[in-house]
């Protein structure tokens, strides 16, 4: 097997057709078709079941995808372990989006004054999603809200955050869920760790949130807060970077609820020598 045919075979797997492959891939889709045809003639099984222009895997698929992922994982390790000299080559990062906004910038400009030869990509997205796209090592490696517990994934402290409660201006003195005036939370999907802990917030006080409205960023969610739409909850430090918070009134949680803690995480298996370039910036050290 050609470890470039188990590349291409991976990503139509994960992209779940020929046509969005050879865009992610930057090829043309009769190529892509004819690789695939060509793996499976080679292996004797059907990789693929055809549902008009989709493809789902097959039981023969999914089998060789575990060890597609095994197989181009060991690869890049194998290349990194041979490579001498500084980092260089891809760095492809996920990050929660209000890792993004308010704490990358900083260490972003190290990185790059640090390693000038790394190309670096920024994936922002639910944090479960970026942990399952390292572990499929589809990124490299990924900021993400604790607790990270999967024994395959190496895990550094990258940042404490302080969560805080924001309302609308002049909201009276909040002590705990019961005196939102407000019982509607506004916030991102179900999957991130911000909403659970606002959700947590409100069940702690016995109340049920009349509704969440979800949004998909937080100048939505500093917006509608503003409005009297409902209440949020974020990092401190995502709203030092917000021109419009003497619009909002600021609450503290509980010191169980307050802190949290960001991590970056990359799998233990494929130590790379960009991800750990990184890893020193996040430390403080020059690298």
């Amino acid at each position: 097997m050609d470890l470039s045919d188990l590349h291409i075979f991976r990503t139509v797997a994960r992209t779940g057709g020929i046509i969005r492959a050879a865009e992610h891939l930057h090829r043309v889709p009769s190529n892509i078709t004819t690789r695939i045809k060509t793996l499976e003639a080679d292996l004797g099984a059907e990789l693929f079941l055809r549902e008009g222009r989709r493809l789902r895997l097959s039981a023969a698929g999914k089998i060789l995808l575990d060890y597609a992922d095994r197989l181009l994982s060991l690869a890049d390790e194998a290349r990194a372990s041979v490579q001498d000299g500084p980092p260089h080559g891809m760095l492809r990062l996920g990050s929660m989006e209000s890792t993004a906004a308010a704490r990358l910038p900083g260490p972003l400009s190290r990185f790059h004054q640090a390693c000038p030869e790394v190309t670096l990509e920024l994936h922002t997205g639910d944090p479960r999603l970026l942990v399952e796209r390292v572990l499929t090592a589809e990124l490299d490696a990924a900021l993400v809200a604790e607790p990270v517990a999967d024994p395959r994934l190496a895990t550094l402290t990258a940042f404490e955050e302080e969560l805080i409660v924001v309302a609308m201006a002049g909201h009276p003195p909040m002590t705990s869920a019961r005196d939102a005036a407000m019982k509607t939370l506004l916030a991102f999907h179900q999957g991130c760790p911000h909403r659970k802990r606002l959700e947590s917030w409100f069940a702690g006080s016995g109340i049920v949130p009349d509704r969440v409205v979800e949004l998909g960023s937080y100048h939505a969610i500093l917006g509608c807060t503003i409005a009297g739409m409902g209440v949020a909850l974020m990092p401190r430090s995502v709203l030092n970077t917000y021109t419009e918070r003497a619009r909002l009134s600021v609450h503290e949680l509980s010191a169980r609820l307050r802190k949290s803690r960001t991590l970056l995480v990359w799998r233990k298996d494929t130590p790379q020598a960009n991800v750990m370039a990184f890893a020193d910036i996040l430390r403080g050290k020059k690298t």
